[in-house]
């Protein structure tokens, strides 16, 4: 976490944030789900197809996925003639997969990549 968002909620949160982020962690325990945030933070926006390619998934697998983010206000989408794109919400979520990919470097690794003196993390 960083040192300017430490207990920017202020007190701890009620029952209900607490339900919801453990809903939002579920939402992200997904591989899949993970690569499509990775995509559309660094892209902007995609269409199905466009995604499909970069998960290495069928389009029909990947709608399915973008419907759970979509259903979870990760993502939002534009319409385009008969084309969806999607784009992500606003940085949260790529805030919790960084995080994530961060912390996991620490169980792979002695020393985590972005430990390292110039890794700019």
């Amino acid at each position: 976490m960083n040192a300017d968002t430490k207990g920017s909620f202020g007190p701890l949160p009620d029952g209900q944030y607490v339900e919801l982020a453990v809903e939002v962690f579920a939402m992200l325990a997904d591989a899949t789900r993970v690569r499509l945030i990775l995509a559309l933070n660094e892209h902007g926006e995609l269409a199905v197809s466009q995604l499909a390619d970069v998960a290495g998934k069928s389009p029909a697998a990947v709608s399915q996925h973008l419907a759970k983010l979509r259903l979870a206000r990760m993502v939002s989408t534009r319409h385009d003639g008969t084309r969806v794109f999607y784009r992500l919400t606003d940085e949260h979520a790529t805030q919790l997969v960084t995080d994530a990919i961060l912390q996991a470097e620490h169980s792979l690794d002695g020393t985590p990549r972005h430990h390292h003196p110039g890794a700019g993390a």
